[in-house]
């Protein structure tokens, strides 16, 4: 994921990951998420791209925090939420099912789907439920599909469905799914 950051940010934004770690390095922030904050806001930068970006500036690597995705997986389903990797497993067979153009970029608190950019993200919210958030602008609020929480982990995340069980990851999810797959093209 770094190395597609790094590699699309000049296309993106005319600079360099160098050039961005040089401009963070000379902002005023006091902390980290100070710094990723400011990027976003006065730089219009993603919440990752400033992420790694911030970390780079100050000397915390993200490459090395996000080296092991299994581990990092086995680490959000651990403990009270371990029973929930069963529904992950179904939602994540079920992206990979879309195209081969999907992939799928393990975080620390969730799992995002992309194609061309993120689409879809995987989040164990509670020790019962995972939300599934989907990126479906303009798309109204129907049936099992809400708003997604501003706390879901994606400013590009419009919607979620909450799901408590792997046989809840039925044709109405994959549709949906689906839907911001095909959107996300």
């Amino acid at each position: 994921m770094g190395e597609a950051i790094a590699r699309n940010l000049p296309a993106k934004t005319g600079r360099t990951f160098e050039e961005w770690v040089s401009i963070a390095k000379k902002e005023k922030a006091g902390s980290r998420a100070e710094l990723i904050a400011r990027l976003k806001s006065k730089h219009k930068l993603g919440t990752v791209t400033a992420m790694f970006i911030a970390a780079e500036a100050t000397g915390q690597s993200v490459l090395a925090e996000y080296a092991d995705e299994g581990a990092l997986l086995d680490g959000m389903y651990a403990g009270e939420k371990a029973a929930l990797r069963p529904i992950y497993d179904r939602l994540a067979q079920a992206g990979r099912r879309l195209g081969k153009d999907v992939t799928l970029t393990v975080c620390k608190t969730y799992v995002g789907m992309r194609r061309n950019r993120m689409f879809a993200l995987v989040k164990p919210v509670t020790k019962s439920r995972v939300d599934l958030g989907l990126a479906l602008p303009g798309m109204p609020v129907a049936g099992r599909l809400g708003k997604a929480a501003r706390s879901i982990g994606n400013e590009r995340i419009t919607h979620a469905i909450g799901i408590t069980s792997p046989k809840e990851v039925d044709a109405e999810v994959t549709r949906w799914l689906k839907a911001a797959w095909e959107a996300a093209g």
